[in-house]
């Protein structure tokens, strides 16, 4: 056995996740992070805008387990690349996003850890638990679905892609 830990692994697969979207969007200016190049509204910009959003609300729910819905995690906003948004504001908002992140797995003493998931509109009527390892999993998920749009339209935008760029 190599010695690496189920946390280790995890947060080296989320790693590796952020790492792949970093890759789209290197080089890019607002104009073109902000701009549409496939018939979805998404653009890379709103894609790290939410990727930042979903894992700051997500790390929340882990982290406080409360229950309580974090601000801005059903706001539709969170999708686009707002005018007075630059490229680099969401990039640093991801890095701080993946920072907490970090941290917070680094400090969590065990994954199996249940915490109540917020009531949303789209909730069973009866409250959901998940363990810190679902949350993990749904980050890693999450982060590679939209790291494969974002490649996706990067390359309709100008013919770049994660893997020649890695």
């Amino acid at each position: 056995m190599n010695g690496s830990s189920e946390k280790t692994d995890l947060a080296y697969a989320l790693a590796e996740q952020r790492e792949l979207l970093l890759i789209t969007v290197r080089g890019l200016d607002d104009a073109r992070a902000a701009r549409r190049t496939t018939v979805s509204e998404l653009t890379l910009g709103g894609i790290v805008k939410h990727l930042a959003q979903g894992e700051a609300a997500w790390t929340r729910i882990m982290v406080e387990g409360d229950g309580e819905l974090p601000d801005g995690m059903l706001d539709m906003g969170q999708y686009r690349m707002a005018q007075d948004d630059t490229l680099d504001g969401l990039l640093a908002a991801y890095t701080a996003a993946a920072r907490a992140t970090d941290e917070a797995l680094a400090g969590l003493p065990d994954l199996d850890r249940g915490v109540p998931l917020p009531m949303t509109p789209w909730s069973p009527p009866e409250r959901e638990y998940w363990s810190a390892r679902r949350i993990l999993l749904h980050l890693i998920r999450e982060t590679a679905q939209h790291a494969g749009h974002a490649d996706m339209i990067r390359e309709a935008l100008d013919g770049a892609n994660s893997t020649a760029q890695r």
